[in-house]
């Protein structure tokens, strides 16, 4: 890990909760290794410290703490119907990391999550071996990033590098690792398989400037897809979530086409679309959460446990995505919610 990138993270995670179970793992040497100057508070299960009620997810955020544990069955879960499945039947998640580096104000993990702080599952192998015992009964699309930004913590923990390994030699998984980061040069060493899709969340500059704090800006992004599409990676565009604001036309119109004036069209994998959409009981969590964010407290309609847009400003949404993202790409590579 370069010293930059370890003077950014060893302030907010100066002090790392470590279960008792988990001290005898290699990830574990590993990820303490990069911070010499922690303070450890050893724990007997990290719901102790992750879990506590009470907690202001906002502020922890600010100087999150590390909690290294022992991830307990399942490491399996079927894919939540908001999420786009891209056709697959058998679609799935796993998260070997509860928590993101960045604090996008619609993420839902403010609202799922007691805590601001992170958790990683240093207990890799035993998720592979459910993988493995689901991959002999049927197919597998599996999301490993779903809970978390993987590619981002990957100067961390390799987590990214090894679901890739793992999926390297198996004939019956499509993968996808999703992410807003720039770091694609963590795992540029590695071949391109046909088993993964690196995927791309793709917001316009002021979206992500104003909602989506700490994250690398568009042109980054664009770039970190270009090369790894120009190493042979398959890569899917993801306009999602696609957000009711000022000017939104104007702005995912000239994002996009930033976007396929950075990229070749040709050689995306496919590409979402998808409006902002959560569970009704995260976003009451997130309310108490945010009183501040207009965006949080836009008055969203309840639709099958459900929040999101009423169906004309969805339909506006989605249309408006949809034709500017048609003019460059093939309509059949194009996956609407």
């Amino acid at each position: 890990m370069n010293k930059s990138a370890n003077n950014a993270f060893t302030p907010k995670y100066a002090h790392i909760y470590i279960e008792k179970s988990a001290k005898s793992y290699d990830l574990t040497t590993h990820i303490m290794a990069q911070f010499p100057h922690a303070t450890i508070i050893e724990i007997d299960n990290y719901k102790h410290v992750f879990s506590r009620p009470r907690q202001q997810f906002a502020l922890q955020k600010e100087a999150a703490k590390l909690i290294l544990a022992v991830k307990k069955p399942p490491f399996l879960y079927k894919g939540a119907e908001v999420c786009h499945d891209f056709g697959y039947k058998h679609f799935y998640y796993t998260s070997s990391t509860l928590n993101c580096v960045y604090n996008c104000d619609y993420c839902f993990l403010q609202g799922m999550f007691p805590s601001g702080h992170v958790v990683l599952f240093v207990n890799i192998e035993d998720y592979f071996n459910e993988v493995e015992a689901v991959l002999a009964q049927h197919p597998l699309y599996l999301s490993i990033s779903y809970e978390a930004d993987l590619l981002s913590f990957e100067h961390m923990v390799p987590f990214a590098k090894r679901w890739i390994s793992f999926a390297e030699s198996k004939r019956n998984i499509m993968m996808e690792l999703r992410t807003k980061s720039a770091n694609y040069k963590a795992i540029s060493s590695i071949p391109a398989h046909d088993q993964v899709i690196l995927a791309w969340t793709i917001s316009p500059q002021e979206v992500i400037t104003n909602h989506e704090p700490k994250t690398p800006t568009l042109k980054a992004r664009l770039h970190s897809m270009k090369q790894a599409m120009e190493d042979g990676w398959k890569v899917r565009l993801c306009f999602d979530p696609v957000l009711h604001i000022e000017h939104f036309e104007s702005l995912y119109r000239e994002c996009i086409e930033q976007t396929f004036a950075t990229i070749n069209a040709d050689q995306i994998e496919d590409i979402s679309i998808g409006v902002f959409r959560i569970p009704k009981d995260y976003l009451k969590t997130m309310r108490k959460q945010r009183p501040d964010s207009a965006l949080v407290h836009y008055p969203y309609i309840h639709q099958n446990g459900v929040m999101t847009y009423p169906d004309e400003i969805t339909k506006k949404c989605i249309d408006n995505v949809y034709a500017a993202v048609a003019a460059h790409a093939d309509k059949d590579k194009i996956f609407t919610e």
